[in-house]
């Protein structure tokens, strides 16, 4: 469990974050300038706060109150940057173990082979790291980072410097570290798809304050309700179980409460749980059961709020255990369809406007 209640003054910035959150992913959210790092940089001791607190499974690694600051060295947290900090002079295999050096012998738990095999480094171990490609050095940088068998995993926007390409080698390893090794994390980004894909729960931090901390889903759909939100980027994070893959298509079918949702690549085993992300843009809507159409992922909800920029309108639709889901139309559509607070609707968006590169998936 991590906690963290810390206030730090900068010039004309001022920092007052506060969370908490046990196993899993937890996900610091916001612009850049936002204070996602600074809090970070908190969290490892790299930067002592005025006031407050940081504890980590009941130990107090920061206490001003009590005048306790844990060095660096002694608070068993890995690091990973945006750049990986590898050592040049030293091969992968030895960046590897420098890592396990930081780990007391008697808790050396997390193993040097599970590693290599985990993040796909194993023909890389006797390179130099400049000899490595972007993603290539992210990935010892992140199994540096475990074998130091670390009681948190602190990683801070690791996939911003690199190319889409880099990043989706990147993003399942993440997920399978996250599953595999036990080990909390606190990952900083302001990239919707890679929080929606990775945490389990979301800080939002804004200006140095603590704007929301709950799920993805309703971080997205707090933020996509905002005014100062472009109707481009407003998106809604759903959640559905992985019910089966169709080979024959190179499709997955999820169960949701409210309907039934098809995405891209054969993702997951039946049982597990897929996280997606839909842009309100993308959305259809229709007051009648659709037939004979080329969308197929629809589900069933009912207008809960509609906000009017000009001639768009966007509807929140409230689904069953889930949602919202934000859809964009025209004023004249949403005469045409009689739409109105309370109304009953179907939502319908196309496969193939959704990014598989974004979906998240928990096998159970």
């Amino acid at each position: 469990m991590i906690e963290v209640d810390v206030r730090l003054k900068l010039g004309s910035f001022s920092l007052d974050v506060a969370f908490a959150n046990g196993a899993g992913v937890t996900a610091l959210f916001g612009q850049s300038g936002s204070g996602k790092s600074l809090t970070l940089g908190i969290v490892a001791g790299l930067m002592k706060p005025d006031e407050g607190r940081v504890r980590l499974d009941g130990e107090a690694l920061v206490d001003v109150a009590r005048n306790v600051f844990v060095p660096v060295s002694r608070r068993r947290v890995g690091l990973v940057f945006q750049d990986s900090n590898l050592f040049p002079h030293l091969s992968v295999k030895q960046n590897l173990l420098y890592g396990r050096w930081f780990a007391p012998r008697g808790e050396r738990r997390i193993d040097f082979d599970a590693v290599v095999e985990t993040l796909g480094i194993g023909n890389l171990i006797s390179r130099s790291p400049t000899r490595l490609s972007g993603g290539e050095r992210q990935r010892v940088a992140i199994g540096r980072a475990l074998l130091s068998c670390p009681r948190l995993l602190l990683l801070d926007e690791p996939l911003a410097a690199l190319d889409m390409q880099r990043k989706l080698e990147i993003l399942p390893l993440i997920e399978r570290v996250r599953d595999e090794f036990d080990v909390p994390i606190v990952y900083v980004s302001h990239a919707v798809e890679e929080v929606a894909r990775l945490a389990s729960r979301v800080v939002v931090i804004d200006g140095g304050q603590v704007k929301f901390v709950g799920d993805p889903a309703d971080a997205f759909n707090r933020l996509a309700n905002s005014p100062a939100m472009n109707r481009f980027d407003r998106s809604s994070v759903l959640t559905g179980s992985i019910v089966e893959a169709s080979a024959a298509y190179g499709l997955t079918k999820l169960t949701h409460p409210s309907g039934t949702i098809w995405i891209e690549g054969l993702a997951g085993q039946p049982g597990g749980v897929a996280r997606v992300i839909v842009k309100a843009t993308d959305v259809v809507l229709s007051r009648l059961p659709p037939r004979e159409i080329s969308a197929r992922s629809v589900l069933w909800g009912r207008v809960a709020n509609i906000q009017f920029e000009g001639p768009i309108a966007t509807i929140e639709i409230e689904l069953k255990e889930d949602g919202p889901l934000l859809a964009t139309i025209t004023r004249g559509a949403l005469e045409d369809l009689s739409l109105k607070e309370g109304s009953h609707v179907y939502a319908l968006f196309k496969t193939a406007a959704l990014d598989e590169r974004s979906i998240g998936v928990a096998n159970a």
